[in-house]
């Protein structure tokens, strides 16, 4: 072949069709691209307070102890995960994130005679997953946002081995109801595994997501992935679970890489599980980040969507992306989503109290400018 480009032909079908993902943009990047200082980043959803002060201690703990592999089980980190939720330590599958929980699931159960259900405006790496492994992606149009749970289970048919559900769902923030949910998965035919997506539940105010976890005892086909990388404010070392069957955990252990989390994300999510005040913290600065932001949106005449997560959705009735440039340049980062189909929205993460200050009157500025 003479054409580099004749490599991208090689690649298998689905890998051809897909767009990467693109994260929210790095404050590095814009202070290279435009010199700017003092940025604030509400773009990724993470914690503004940072990671508790017991994973602080646990990581400085490790770092000794760098040259050795990490324990490949993390035997310590399923345990107390297994304390936590009452189940078995082997109904445990530990991941880089939780979305490579995702990968793992796509993996292990997806050909390109399969299909997969999710909804509209749902989180951009259950088309990624899909595709990359050739199966055919079935979208559920939302309803009000969220997810249409009758309309994403009339399209599950004989072929449909997955079906993805954020609760609370990413990028809108709409939360479904624990009744409506579990009526969702009782009505999935055997075949088909249902991923319950809750990376965002340690925000939901009621709490009815916890009781997720008790599903699975009548459910051997329903997967619940859960982050550190939100609420836990340990993002940057990216480790997550998945709580499911011990069938379906010891299927997904089959696929998942050895060491696929460092031993600093096992000690310092494994100290986190403890650190009751820093949740307690991180849920009350986000309750008085999400008034403030809303009561903002509110003045300037914004219409948003009431978030169960930690960010919020608003609606600028016009192109987001002018809107969005407009804010780089004076240092504050947030969220287009015209990927999840809403152009004319942005995601904004909420902050602390200053960066939410920043953020509303460099949003204020911009809009009310002539």
């Amino acid at each position: 072949m003479n054409n580099s480009d004749n490599i991208y032909n090689l690649a298998v079908s689905g890998v051809q069709k897909l767009v990467p993902y693109v994260p929210g943009k790095p404050i590095e990047e814009l202070e290279r691209e435009l010199g700017l200082s003092n940025i604030i980043k509400l773009a990724s959803n993470e914690n503004p307070l940072g990671p508790g002060k017991k994973a602080l201690a646990a990581i400085q703990e490790i770092l000794p102890d760098l040259a050795l592999y990490p324990d490949g089980n993390g035997f310590d980190l399923k345990s107390a995960l297994a304390k936590k939720y009452a189940v078995d330590i082997n109904q445990i599958t530990l991941g880089n994130g939780s979305n490579e929980i995702l990968e793992l699931v796509a993996r292990a159960f997806l050909t390109p005679e399969h299909e997969v259900v999710f909804s509209q405006h749902a989180f951009a790496v259950y088309p990624l997953v899909t595709l990359a492994v050739g199966a055919t992606a079935v979208v559920a149009p939302a309803l009000n946002y969220g997810h249409d749970l009758d309309a994403m289970l009339q399209r599950v048919t004989a072929k449909t081995r997955l079906v993805f559900i954020a609760n609370p769902n990413n990028p809108t923030g709409t939360l479904l109801s624990h009744s409506s949910l579990e009526e969702f998965i009782k009505a999935l035919p055997t075949t088909c595994v249902c991923v319950l997506d809750e990376a965002y539940c340690e925000y939901v105010a009621d709490q009815n997501t916890e009781n997720s976890i008790s599903w699975l005892k009548k459910y051997p086909n329903l997967l619940i992935t859960r982050t550190f990388s939100k609420a836990y404010g340990l993002a940057g070392l990216r480790v997550g679970y998945g709580l499911s069957s011990p069938q379906l955990a010891d299927i997904l252990n089959r696929v998942r890489q050895p060491f696929n989390n460092n031993m600093l994300a096992l000690a310092a999510a494994t100290a986190a599980l403890t650190d009751s005040e820093h949740i307690q913290d991180t849920i009350a600065v986000n309750a008085q980040g999400m008034q403030f932001i809303t009561e903002g949106f509110k003045k300037l005449g914004l219409e948003w969507l009431p978030s169960a997560g930690n960010f919020v959705l608003v609606d600028l009735k016009k192109p987001a992306l002018p809107v969005y440039d407009a804010l780089l340049r004076k240092g504050v980062i947030v969220r287009p989503v015209g990927v999840y189909d809403l152009p004319n929205h942005l995601r904004i993460t909420i902050g602390t109290m200053t960066e939410n200050e920043l953020f509303l009157q460099a949003l204020t500025d911009v809009i009310q400018a002539p």
